[in-house]
């Protein structure tokens, strides 16, 4: 038995005409996030921790946004890619925790939303899946409502 974590993070700029997406789920906002794919800075951390902890890479090495078939992907779909990689490389995920930074908007009940989305995406029980939210306190692009951030740590077996 192999235990293994991996650190993901991302961040993307806040834009008027895009919309937020933040772990599979949209919320209601008057910006959203920039970006060649729907800019899901959640999911995306997931994805790097799931691949880092595989060794296998980063996302932009899978899913480079000079790729036009990734413009506007759904990033819970590049997730479910991602997955199966890391179970390619022959681990199982144990747990996935990630930590979402944005002033507004709070999150709310669509955290419950977001676990849901991403432990069907990771084929884990909703159990191994945790999501938390802070905010910038007024320090940094985020705590400018310049952008979001989030950070993920994600642990495999195998």
């Amino acid at each position: 038995m192999s235990v293994r974590s991996g650190l993901g993070y991302d961040s993307h700029r806040l834009v008027a005409g895009r919309p937020l997406v933040l772990g599979g789920v949209e919320l209601a906002s008057e910006l959203g996030l920039a970006g060649h794919s729907d800019a899901d800075v959640l999911t995306h951390a997931v994805i790097d921790a799931l691949l880092g902890a595989a060794a296998l890479g980063d996302i932009g090495m899978h899913f480079p946004d000079s790729d036009e078939r990734y413009r506007d992907a759904d990033s819970i779909e590049l997730l479910r890619a991602a997955v199966a990689a890391v179970r390619a490389a022959g681990y199982a995920i144990v747990n996935v925790d990630a930590t979402v930074v944005l002033e507004t908007p709070r999150l709310g009940g669509a955290r419950e939303q977001m676990r849901a989305a991403l432990a069907d995406a990771l084929g884990v029980d909703l159990a191994a899946v945790n999501v938390k939210a802070t905010s910038g306190e007024g320090i940094g692009f985020v705590g400018r409502g310049e952008g979001v951030a989030a950070l993920a740590i994600a642990t495999l077996d195998g």
